[in-house]
């Protein structure tokens, strides 16, 4: 396994509380593309949004912290991360 992979991590990240404003979701896109992770929004609802997320896992956590934080239209509750395994060749 190379050095790169090896802190390369998939992640559904699951965003709880007050999401719906419509700022959020291009919001999280614009967050990720600047962190370099790669992400694919799942579920998008008025109370829940679940997106995949991928890279290294002190950008993940940094991707958290800023979902926590997020805009001023947002009332976050909680973020639950749960691994993606990844499949084996």
């Amino acid at each position: 396994m190379s050095e790169q992979n090896r802190y390369f991590r998939r992640e559904r990240m699951t965003i709880l509380g007050d999401v719906e404003a419509a700022s959020f979701l291009p919001w999280i896109e614009r967050h990720a593309a600047k962190l370099g992770l790669a992400q694919a929004i799942c579920v998008a609802g008025p109370d829940r949004i679940e997106l995949d997320v991928a890279g290294p896992t002190e950008l993940i956590d940094m991707m958290e912290m800023g979902c926590s934080l997020g805009p001023i239209d947002v009332w976050v509750e909680a973020i639950r991360r749960t691994p993606i395994d990844n499949e084996s060749s």
